[in-house]
């Protein structure tokens, strides 16, 4: 995605006093040649001074990567790279005329503080994957797995490894060891590995590299300079255990009469993490009862309009290595909303229990908040024929919630025992230019929740296509869907928020309450260019287009993400990018988008055009801008199975700024404004932050973010039935919501550091002037509905009655639908990694939920600040302890 939805009128000025750019030599494929050392010739304490290294030379001649694309960079940097039994073993050497302005910044791992230097390693050496190794001179570590030739990069991946750096008089030295067991690579006996090193000197925001790759290049591995002189490594397969223990104490509010919340609760566990190198290339990762306490609580989300809430994948087992199952449907540059459809979305694993039991009056029920998991595991790797495999297998306990009764209790299933897997596998060719793929995934249930699918199975074809030095591409996947359970879950498919197959305008539908299975297709085709020669200007034009579908039955939900089915979408993006600095300017770009969507009944869903713009001041300050323009839409889920609603066309704009966050004290500022012709929408939305870096080592932020929206007479409140016909009821609505997240990271040392997350969050939605859909469809906005008038409609015991017909009897009612929700969460977490790949976390958890849903009237920021400190917090202490060991 480009960044859809900006628009910066102030970039739209003629570019024509630009240096015309020299023409371009050939590029010449650096090489480096190393040598076998002995594991003790190297003291290892950051100087690269010792007579083993000798042997080899010092690798240089850097270039500038960017501001000043193929110039000499303001500091030299050489390397040396060496090798014994069991490490790949490199020297730095970073020059700088001034020592003392080194910026020695501390951070958490893998957010690359400061100065700093990296290697990344292409040791399949296939052109499209490598392991990235960074390391900033005070020592803090940061490593990635780069896919898809530098479009991805994975920080979730840590490997153990070891570092030491030192400043002195002419720069600053490290030294890196890296273990060939953290590696994959095949069975060559003399193998040419890719590398490429990159710099970046902080206080010049500048990036300088050993192996030139041009910016506009179509790609980042296929371009690395080669490593050469490996030979007869090792191929032992290593195991690395990692047993922990979790000891855990629960306090919170104690409940009269409730003998499941007596005011606290204590538990403690063990479990086992592991890696196995079944080969050098191919690595099995296996989970015991894990425990993710640690891990960061979700950020506050409320969602009006039905579509389920997308949250990001914290837990490391699942992060780690996971771009081999990060199946997008489409993936698009021009983006869109279905961008987040995936075919594998790990957060369903260990999620919430689907059920709830059955709570008479005067019963207590203690109901697991999450399922727990009781063993995962991976098995992923590259063979050395060109294979890429990926198989993750996890099991998921039966959960039961307890019912008490006056002292007897009972027990009632709330989640089933089930087994979730994932199959991915790819081929490429031509030295990455052509790859094929296949993906599986397989989710089967046991018998209990009559409303669950007992099985459900999804699955693919995918194929990409390079030319023309990677700047062209073509990519298409073709995807199947298929569940089965009992007649109950499949009617539950076809009538829920994704499907609707009950809507009344959707001819090509049908309910069928008979049907045990659903099977349905989706797919993506898409071609575009990525990179190209630059023009006089130093600027270069790409683009993508395609379409992309979604049957009517395709639900990949069991194990995946689909926001809606019975979808065609198409999808355009264009844009002119200047990657050279001119005139006040790092860098610049312009965009333009355009969506279109129909269902498979062939209607007309949604048009929308876009333009935006970006650029990168040599301050280092950003600024982008955008604008929508939204002629037509039509929703097939607004009314929640109704029938399809039209909504009215409008426009949006938004802009942000971000100034140099190199500095002690930086800012960021972002609105958007949307409004529907006619008055009938208005929002509008304000976030931003501040960092403040008092110290190399400590970083405070603080991140507010407010929005405001008013709908005229579309929200969707309820259903009703009025004489066997349907009644959708929908009345105006205002929304407003505020957040303030704070975050503190402190390293005591590189590898000890304190972390602080906390937000308080409240959304406030306020319903009024009730009424029911007549004309859905009618393009005159008031012509769609019936406004209730004041003989049609009373309120009594947060009940609204409506008579309709005048006869002073109810023909039905419908709750009242405002609400006022309120949550703070936090985690402070202290860790430390006392060997490389041994950690302990002391972690203290608070979270509360008030029960503020009636409190309205009082003005929202005073109805925060007076809910989230007036209850008890539930408060968690947990300290986790675990221990690696290498066999």
């Amino acid at each position: 995605m480009k960044n859809a939805s900006l628009f910066l009128p102030a970039l739209l000025i003629p570019i024509v006093n630009l240096p015309a750019q020299p023409p371009k030599a050939e590029i010449t494929k650096k090489l480096y040649f190393t040598e076998l050392a002995d594991d003790n010739a190297i003291e290892f304490d950051g100087i690269p001074n010792e007579a083993a290294w000798e042997k080899v030379t010092w690798g240089g001649e850097f270039i500038q990567y960017q501001p000043h694309e193929n110039t000499p960079p303001y500091q030299p940097t050489q390397f040396k790279i060496l090798y014994t039994q069991k490490h790949l073993v490199i020297g730095y050497r970073c020059f700088d005329v001034s020592p003392d302005s080194i910026v020695q910044r501390m951070s958490r791992r893998d957010e690359f503080p400061g100065d700093w230097v990296e290697i990344n390693i292409d040791s399949y050496h296939d052109l499209r994957t490598a392991f990235s190794f960074t390391l900033s001179v005070s020592g803090v570590k940061g490593d990635e797995f780069i896919s898809d030739n530098g479009n991805n990069w994975d920080t979730n991946w840590n490997p153990i490894w070891y570092a030491k750096t030192n400043v002195d008089s002419l720069g600053w030295t490290a030294e890196v060891k890296i273990p060939f067991s953290q590696l994959r690579y095949g069975n060559q006996g003399d193998p040419v590995w890719g590398i490429q090193v990159q710099r970046r000197i902080f206080r010049q925001e500048e990036r300088s590299t050993w192996q030139y790759i041009p910016r506009n290049a179509g790609g980042w591995v296929s371009g690395f300079g080669e490593l050469h002189g490996l030979c007869d490594l090792p191929s032992g397969k290593q195991i690395e255990l990692a047993p922990y223990v979790v000891a855990q104490a629960e306090r919170f509010e104690k409940q009269d009469g409730n003998p499941f919340a007596d005011g606290s609760s204590n538990r403690f566990s063990a479990g086992l993490d592991g890696k196995l190198a079944v080969t050098r290339d191919l690595i099995l990762d296996f989970t015991i009862n894990p425990d993710f306490g640690q891990v960061e609580a979700d950020p506050g989300a409320v969602r009006l309009d039905g579509y389920q809430i997308f949250f990001s994948e914290r837990r490391p087992f699942f992060m780690e290595s996971r771009n081999l199952f990060d199946y997008r449907l489409t993936g698009s540059e021009a983006g869109g909303d279905y961008d987040s459809d995936l075919l594998f979305y790990s957060r369903r694993i260990g999620g919430a229990p689907h059920g709830y039991p059955n709570v008479a009056k005067g019963e207590y029920a203690d109901v697991p908040q999450r399922t727990s998991i009781l063993g995962a595991a991976k098995f992923s790797g590259k063979t050395k024929k060109g294979w890429s495999l990926g198989i993750l297998e996890s099991v998921t306990q039966r959960e039961m919630a307890t019912i008490d009764h006056s002292g007897e209790q009972r027990d009632e299933l709330v989640e089933p025992l089930t087994n979730y897997f994932v199959g991915r596998v790819m081929k490429d060719y031509d030295q990455g230019n052509t790859i094929f793929g296949g993906i599986v995934t397989a989710v089967n249930r046991e018998k209990g929740l009559d409303w669950l699918h007992r099985s459900a199975y999804s699955g693919g074809l995918d194929f990409q296509r390079f030319w023309k030095n990677r700047w062209w591409y073509v990519r298409t996947n073709a995807l199947f869907s298929r569940v089965e359970g009992s007649e109950n879950a499949i009617l539950q498919t076809q009538t829920g928020f994704v499907h609707l197959f009950q809507r009344t305008n959707a001819g090509h539908l049908s309910v069928d309450s008979t049907r045990t299975s659903l099977s349905g297709t989706g797919g993506t085709f898409r071609i575009g260019k990525i990179g190209g020669k630059p023009d006089k200007r130093g600027g270069v034009f790409k683009f993508e287009s395609g379409v992309t579908w979604r049957s009517p039955e395709f639900e990949p939900n069991d194990v995946g993400f689909l926001l809606a089915a019975d979808e065609i979408n198409h999808f355009t993006w264009a844009g002119y990018q200047i990657q050279k600095p001119f005139s006040i300017f790092r860098n610049c770009r312009i965009n333009y988008n355009h969506w279109a969507r129909w269902d498979f009944g062939g209607q007309f869903l949604n048009s929308t055009f876009n333009t935006n713009a970006h650029a990168w001041f040599k301050n280092n300050w950003y600024i982008g801008s955008g604008m929508n323009w939204n002629p037509l839409d039509i929703s097939n889920n607004a009314l929640r199975g109704g029938s399809s609603l039209r909504r009215p066309p409008g426009m949006s704009t938004w802009a942000y700024l971000e100034t140099d966050n190199r500095k002690k004290v930086s800012f960021s500022l972002n609105t958007s404004f949307a409004w529907g012709f006619g008055e009938t929408v208005r929002a509008q939305d304000y976030s931003g932050g501040v960092n403040f870096q008092p110290l190399d080592a400590l970083r405070i932020g603080l991140y507010p973010g407010y929005s405001h929206y008013w709908r005229k007479q579309d929200q969707y409140v309820a259903q009703a039935d009025l004489d066997g016909e349907l009644r959708t009821i929908v009345s105006e609505v205002k929304q407003r919501s505020f957040s303030l997240t704070a975050r503190l990271n402190y390293n005591i040392t590189p590898d000890l550091t304190v972390q602080y997350y906390g937000q308080p969050f409240i959304f406030r939605a306020l319903y009024q002037n009730y009424g029911y859909v007549t004309d859905p469809l009618n393009k005159t906005y008031d012509a769609r509905f019936h406004r209730y008038g004041a003989q049609e409609i009373s309120f009594a015991g947060d009940q609204y009655f409506v008579d309709e017909n005048g006869d002073g009897a109810t023909d039905y009612a419908f709750g009242k639908p405002d609400f006022n929700f309120i949550q703070f969460r936090s985690n402070l977490v202290v860790r430390w990694e006392y060997i490389p790949g041994s950690e302990v976390y002391l972690v203290w958890s608070q979270g509360s939920t008030p029960d503020a849903y009636a409190d309205l009237d009082t003005p929202l920021l005073r109805s925060l600040l007076d809910n989230v400190f007036e209850q008890k917090p539930q408060n968690i202490f947990l300290v986790k302890f675990t221990y690696r060991f290498l066999l």
